[in-house]
């Protein structure tokens, strides 16, 4: 049985097409995918992401034990401001991607994927054994709605005296939003058009949206689903756990050597070091099609002479370019920008081109 967020009835009432989602009823669309896409690129739209998990680090050696399983370093963080991370699994793999906020000296909350928070439990849980952190799972109990879009600051700012122009990138105030006590607002999200994120007790979900969607009226605000959220990710160029990363694949392959820091000791340290030094023998790279086309999850990626030198880890239709865009994972040296490659879609192959992210 697939579990539902606080927000479940809500989608329902306003018509969302509901599916199964990281084991949870999720809303995928409401008016359309790209009506919901161009919203976030030129005004605001609003997203239900309650089936995030959320974990809290505490007490003495909570920054000890982050800063050992995470690739980042947790102790350039200072009160108030957020780091994206991941946890590398032990074989040079990625157990997942997340979210590292630094609420106070010894307390840090993380924000990691649905579809992964029991193995990331397990995982930090189990090198906190020498470490001794106080963890706490607080999944079932935060509700999470992230606000983006050019409009964002202008709907949430009608609820809350937070200022919010003064809440830079990756940082997070906490305030009271709608009558609201202690919600988070952080400057983050995963649409590449700016915008917050507000975390806050399951109670208020209903409240906050309803209060979120008056605010934005003026602006156009729409509720959006996981189908725009994707697209809007992809044209950033952002990673998708279980798509563009995953236990099989490096941060270094991944393209996330700025999240990985190799001046500090941590899980799979040396191999990654020894990878860096060696140089990668694929990458995960961007593309866009020559022709028209729409590459999908699973295609596989082939040279001039059909010689199969990759796969697509993420495709979809660009609604900003209106051309099909990717990533994939490529072998050297097919993964240098500019590459001609070529996509095999039913057994046709379609011409493709190798370029930089994001896309748009």
């Amino acid at each position: 049985m697939d579990k539902r967020t606080a927000l479940f009835e809500k989608h329902k009432s306003l018509g969302a097409k509901m599916v199964p989602f990281a084991g949870f009823e999720m809303p995928v669309q409401y008016s359309g995918v790209t009506e919901e896409h161009f919203a976030v690129r030129e005004k605001v739209g609003m997203f239900d992401v309650s089936h995030m998990g959320q974990f809290l680090i505490e007490g003495e050696n909570a920054e000890a034990l982050l800063q050992f399983v995470t690739s980042n370093d947790v102790s350039a963080l200072e009160v108030g401001k957020a780091q994206y991370s991941c946890l590398p699994n032990g074989n040079g793999g990625i157990v997942d991607d997340l979210i590292i906020y630094k609420m106070g000296d010894e307390k840090f909350f993380l924000v990691v994927n649905a579809s992964n928070i029991d193995k990331d439990w397990e995982h930090i849980s189990k090198y906190n054994e020498k470490f001794g952190a106080k963890m706490t799972n607080q999944s079932d109990e935060i509700s999470l709605i992230a606000v983006q879009g050019p409009k964002a600051a202008d709907t949430l700012q009608k609820l809350t005296s937070v200022k919010l122009d003064e809440i830079p990138y990756y940082n997070f105030a906490i305030g009271e939003v709608a009558g609201v006590q202690d919600v988070m607002i952080s400057n983050t999200g995963y649409t590449g058009s700016g915008g917050f994120e507000i975390y806050f007790k399951n109670e208020a979900a209903e409240k906050l949206w309803d209060e979120l969607a008056k605010a934005g009226e003026e602006f156009g605000i729409m509720p959006c689903g996981l189908a725009s959220r994707d697209t809007l990710r992809l044209e950033k160029g952002f990673c998708l756990y279980g798509n563009d990363i995953d236990d099989t694949t490096s941060p270094l392959e991944a393209g996330l050597g700025w999240i990985t820091k190799l001046d500090k000791d941590f899980v799979d340290r040396d191999f990654l070091a020894k990878q860096k030094e060696e140089g990668v023998s694929r990458k995960l790279a961007g593309f866009e099609m020559q022709e028209k086309a729409i590459p999908r999850q699973g295609y596989e990626v082939v040279d001039a002479d059909g010689n199969v030198i990759g796969k697509v880890t993420s495709g979809t239709m660009s609604p900003m370019k209106k051309i099909g865009i990717g990533l994939a994972y490529l072998d050297k040296p097919h993964f240098k920008t500019g590459s001609e490659i070529f996509i095999r879609i039913r057994n046709k192959d379609v011409a493709a081109k190798v370029v930089k992210v994001p896309f748009v």
